[in-house]
């Protein structure tokens, strides 16, 4: 396969990608400007059909165009020097390449859409050529609760292990049926303070995951923004496509999918292999593209200006809602409620001027499972910031990036540098903040960046 270079005076040889021996690449340095392309494969010439092209008037030869730098105006795309007859609907090609109409928070100018198509089509090219195997680690371990063990020994599990997430295993079925996650400790908490609960703290020494499993199924219906369990384990095999793995979290809103394989048809005997997240999935991508971000506009570019994110609203702005953010002197109750609530992952803590101070999130939960500090606390006279006390002195480094648990970025950051903190293990959330006060003015959430990349 061989790449012709802009000046079509030279041929530029692509080399199989690293593991991926029928895909083929090739890394260029462009000065910024609008360049030709075609592929020359197995003796014939080809352009890329998934990208905006043009057709030159004089022999009517098809090439892909590229552009490596936004452009104020359209006529600097297409020059009075650079042939009209296009081979796609020229209306929507001139849409494609101008600018979006508009501004963002600060009035710098949106990214254009031809820059966001290029990057997105690129993205799912690489998800759609990689599969689960691509995020399974060299060595590490996976750790899976039977769901005959007592919740509150499962949720000690966790803390100490410094786990988030754990898959049940069913001995009886030699299946794995389902996650226990934070929010099944929310819910049993609650439950616990809840008037007339049929659970009591002795019972809770006692009780199943499979019997709250069972119990929450039956209490918990998705209802008026109820909550409910998954009647089926979301999972995925290990020859699904990482497109579709990130498809898949995102459709069911899950945090976490257990890549199982088996080499029996019904499934039977299966092996746990990796715990797949978003976050997992970002690294790969910024692992690839890191070094050739050129290949990709949309990293480079300052997070005000890409359409991503929720932002507090401006003054004025119409349909605005503020984003859900608590002091530090509010009670865990009221934190506990709202993560249910939102169905956010973390909640920003912040001081009287909306500065950001610190971060309660769904995992820290598991830090009251910690000399059963449950069975003696009040969720609702015990604060967010004795909460967060409580896992201090926790030994897992899970949630932490550079030492910090609250993940912040400036408006003026560029996106592979937001995109390299939330794929850190634990983050899922980024703040965003104004420089030198910490005041929060926005937030970028993992399902935010594939929503956006994957659209």
């Amino acid at each position: 396969m061989t790449q012709i270079c802009p000046r079509w005076t030279e041929h530029i040889p692509m080399a199989p990608v690293e593991g991926c021996p029928t895909v083929f690449q090739v890394i260029c340095q462009l000065p910024p400007g609008i360049y030709q392309f075609k592929f020359y494969v197995d003796g014939e010439w080809k352009h890329d059909e998934g990208q905006p092209t043009i057709m030159t008037s004089e022999y009517a030869v098809v090439n892909t165009l590229y552009l490596t730098r936004e452009f104020d105006h359209i006529n600097n795309v297409l020059s009075p020097s650079t042939p009209r007859s296009m081979d796609v609907d020229n209306e929507n090609f001139h849409r494609n390449v101008s600018l979006s109409d508009g501004a963002l928070q600060d009035g710098s100018p949106r990214i254009s859409e031809a820059a966001i198509q290029i990057s997105r089509s690129r993205v799912a090219e690489y998800l759609n050529a990689h599969s689960g195997y691509d995020l399974l680690p060299d060595s590490g371990k996976v750790i899976g609760l039977d769901i005959n063990l007592p919740v509150k020994q499962s949720f000690h599990i966790l803390h100490e292990q410094g786990i988030p997430v754990a898959p049940l295993w069913d001995s009886h079925r030699c299946r794995f049926v389902g996650l226990l996650s934070p929010l099944d400790f929310i819910l049993i908490l609650r439950e616990l303070e809840t008037h007339g609960s049929n659970m009591t703290e002795e019972q809770l020494e006692t009780h199943t995951i499979s019997a709250w499993k069972e119990a929450k199924r039956q209490t918990y219906v998705r209802n008026d923004g109820q909550w409910r369990s998954n009647q089926h384990l979301v999972h995925a095999t290990p020859y699904e496509s990482l497109r579709d793995i990130a498809m898949k979290i995102l459709q069911t809103g899950v945090s976490t999918v257990p890549i199982i394989y088996s080499s029996r048809s019904d499934g039977s005997f299966p092996q746990l292999l990796h715990l797949a997240s978003l976050s997992g999935i970002l690294k790969c991508i910024c692992r690839y593209f890191k070094n050739s971000t050129g290949s990709l506009p949309i990293l480079n570019q300052p997070l005000c200006t890409i359409p991503l994110g929720t932002w507090v609203p401006r003054i004025g702005e119409p349909n605005g809602r503020p984003l859900a953010m608590l002091r530090h002197n509010a009670s865990l109750s009221s934190a506990l409620n709202l993560l249910v609530q939102a169905g956010v992952s973390s909640i920003p803590i912040v001081d009287e001027n909306d500065s950001l101070i610190d971060t309660y999130s769904r995992s820290d939960i598991t830090a009251l499972a910690k000399d059963k500090v449950y069975t003696h606390i009040r969720l609702d006279e015990m604060t967010v910031h004795q909460a967060l006390q409580l896992g201090q002195d926790a030994n897992s480094p899970f949630g932490l990036f550079n030492g910090q648990r609250c993940q912040m970025c400036l408006r003026s950051d560029s996106l592979l540098k937001v995109m390299e903190r939330l794929a850190n293990p634990g983050v899922r959330r980024v703040f965003i903040v104004e420089a030198g006060s910490k005041r929060v003015e926005g937030i970028v959430s993992l399902s935010d960046i594939f929503k956006f990349l994957l659209s």
